[in-house]
């Protein structure tokens, strides 16, 4: 089974990150957090990524998912809904 590298930019402030690394460890979806207030280059990653500040930002492989969407994190590559 191939291993996905799933990135989470978020912040402890932040209830949409909260939701989404809920969510991702509810299917069992390993991943790297990355707290945009505590790691300047993270703040910086994210604009970069997403082209704006708004988090949580999810990069799956390099697919930029921006916000707690559901419907693109199911269809991101190595997630399913166990």
């Amino acid at each position: 089974m191939m291993k996905h590298k799933v990135i989470v930019y978020s912040a402890e402030w932040c209830p949409w990150c909260v939701r989404v690394k809920e969510w991702l460890k509810l299917h069992k979806v390993p991943f790297e957090e990355r707290d945009v207030d505590k790691d300047e280059q993270a703040a910086k990653d994210v604009v970069e990524k997403s082209g704006d500040e708004g988090i949580p930002v999810i990069d799956v492989d390099g697919k930029i998912i921006k916000g707690f969407d559901k419907d693109a994190l199911k269809a991101a590559p190595g997630i399913t809904e166990d």
